[in-house]
Formats: C-alpha cells, sequence, structure tokens
C-alpha cells in the first residue's frame, strides 16, 4: 500500500518541479505591417461623369447602379481595403440643402469622434469650393469632404475601411489615403 501512494507522490513532486521553470509573459497585441504603395496618379476622365481629377494607381472607379438620383460610384483601394464612396449631384438650386445633408453625415459621427477639424478649399478660377473633413477618433469614416461650383456640380465622399476602426493600427493607411484624398480634390476639374 506505501508503493502506489509513493509513486503519486513522486509524480506530483516532478510535475510541480517540472511547472516552476520560466514566468508566463503574454505577448502584447501586434498588427500588421501594410507595405503601401508608392503614390502616383492618373487622369480619371470617364464620359459618364461631369469631372475629371487624378486617380492613385493602386485604386480603381467602380460605378454603383440602382441609385435613383445623382451618380453614385466607389473609388477603391483593394491593398489598403478601403474606399472613398462618392455622389455627385447637379446643384439645380439646392446648394443649401446638399452642403447641409453632407454635414450632416460628417456629424453622425461625432459621438465617436476626439474632433473634426475642417478645411475648406477654394479655387475661383477653376470654380472650386469645399470643406476637407478629418475626423479624428474610432470612427467609420475618417475623412469626408464635398465640393462645388455652387450654381451646377456637387461632388460628396466619405472614406470607409473593411475592418474594425482602429486609429493606432491604421494610422499609416489614414495618411496615405489623406494623401490621395487631398490630391483628388487638388486636382479635380468640372467639365
Amino acid at each position: 500500500m506505501i508503493k502506489p501512494i509513493s509513486a503519486i507522490f513522486v509524480l506530483l513532486a516532478a510535475l510541480v518541479l517540472a511547472g516552476c521553470g520560466r514566468s508566463y509573459v503574454p505577448k502584447p497585441y501586434g498588427y500588421y505591417r501594410l507595405n503601401l504603395p508608392e503614390q502616383q496618379y492618373q487622369l480619371f476622365d470617364s464620359a459618364t461623369m461631369p469631372f475629371r481629377f487624378e486617380l492613385s494607381e493602386s485604386a480603381y472607379v467602380q460605378p454603383m447602379s440602382g441609385q435613383n438620383e445623382g451618380l453614385w460610384f466607389d473609388i477603391v483601394y483593394p491593398e489598403l481595403r478601403a474606399r472613398i464612396n462618392c455622389t455627385y449631384k447637379p446643384v439645380n438650386g439646392h446648394l443649401a440643402e446638399l452642403s447641409k445633408d453632407a454635414q450632416e453625415f460628417v456629424y453622425k459621427h461625432a459621438s465617436l469622434a476626439s474632433s473634426i477639424p475642417e478645411q475648406g478649399f477654394e479655387n475661383p478660377e477653376r470654380g472650386m469650393y469645399g470643406v476637407f473633413y478629418a475626423i479624428r477618433g474610432n470612427t467609420a469614416s475618417p475623412f469626408q469632404f464635398y465640393m462645388t461650383d455652387s450654381t451646377r456640380h456637387f461632388l460628396r465622399g466619405a472614406v470607409y475601411f473593411n475592418c474594425v476602426p482602429n486609429q493606432d493600427s491604421l494610422a499609416p493607411a489614414f495618411d496615405y489615403m489623406e494623401e490621395d484624398l487631398r490630391h483628388l480634390i487638388e486636382t479635380l476639374e468640372w467639365k
């Protein structure tokens, strides 16, 4: 009877001693490293759209169908899993409504945003006026804009990433998209 108890005691002592090695340290969270493509641009000029702009070579335009008002399209960045949802509408005397709607879309993110700085764009020679919004914080859309000539054309856009919003881990992609979006706005021309 003593032998089985001794064997169990020796086995338990061996297990306890084997478990007394290094202390466990949890691994910190890590994020994938983004290999962002070099920013190069080409002119996007479609016969079906009343404007043209320089578009990143790493993106493409995807028209949306089934919309009953205006012109809807996405600018898709497959490597970043991002897109810019764009809507074009003729002003037809409704500039105040269109501007108000664009601002309401931006401020729907206010509850999650830490700040929403606005930057105005103005180029009277080309008939370009608009606002760029950088929505700081873990929001669904980090950047939005609208551009108009105030009489005929109105273009609105919002950037979305196909992932959970985390401003820290997406910071390089946000910087890349912000530069591309600003370039698009600065090269936009009405036909």
